[in-house]
């Protein structure tokens, strides 16, 4: 695959992904109010990594750094539930979305030297964090979860002529990646 901007596309169709489209970066409006849903903590990753609030910054920090990016790419992987209580069947879909998510990280890094990846979860590369003690030991691979950077994932899609919701007994996992020109 090429994994050029121009085949993007299609290269994240055939690594696996369920759907995928380009992103503005002018659509990206991180506000406080979702991060404000990271403070209450259900995903047991708030004050516990560099990846997430507080670890990765001020919302206004994170929107700065959005900001030097040139353009995105969200990719989306949805599992179809036999109910929506379907635990398994959503367990295998946010694995699937990591899984293609580490590779496609990978293959652009290839050709984007600089890569900022917002994916749908908190980084867990490591079975516990340096937070706060020591600098994050893979940041190259490290990412941070949209919502962590204040992004609204059902407002990024529909601002990039995207679906956020694909059906009764689905559900999506969503990521993006903002990409540096060379």
């Amino acid at each position: 695959m090429a994994f050029e901007k121009e085949t993007l596309i299609e290269d994240a169709l055939k690594l696996g992904f369920s759907h995928a489209g380009f992103a503005s970066i002018d659509t990206l409006k991180p506000m406080e109010e979702v991060r404000d849903m990271c403070a209450v903590d259900k995903c047991h990753a708030y004050n516990k990594t560099w990846t997430c609030p507080p670890g990765c910054g001020t919302v206004a920090e994170c929107g700065e750094r959005m900001k030097k990016y040139d353009w995105g790419i969200l990719v989306q992987t949805t599992a179809e539930l036999e109910d929506s209580m379907d635990y398994e069947g959503m367990m295998d879909g946010v694995n699937r979305q990591k899984e293609n998510c580490a590779k496609f990280l990978k293959e652009l890094q290839g050709v984007y030297p600089d890569i900022l990846a917002l994916t749908s979860a908190s980084c867990d590369i490591c079975k516990k964090c340096t937070f706060p003690d020591a600098p994050c030991r893979f940041p190259e691979k490290a990412t941070s979860a949209m919502e962590g950077y204040g992004l609204l994932v059902s407002q990024v899609c529909k601002d990039n002529q995207m679906k956020y919701y694909y059906g009764p007994n689905t559900v999506t996992y969503t990521s993006l990646f903002l990409v540096k020109d060379r």
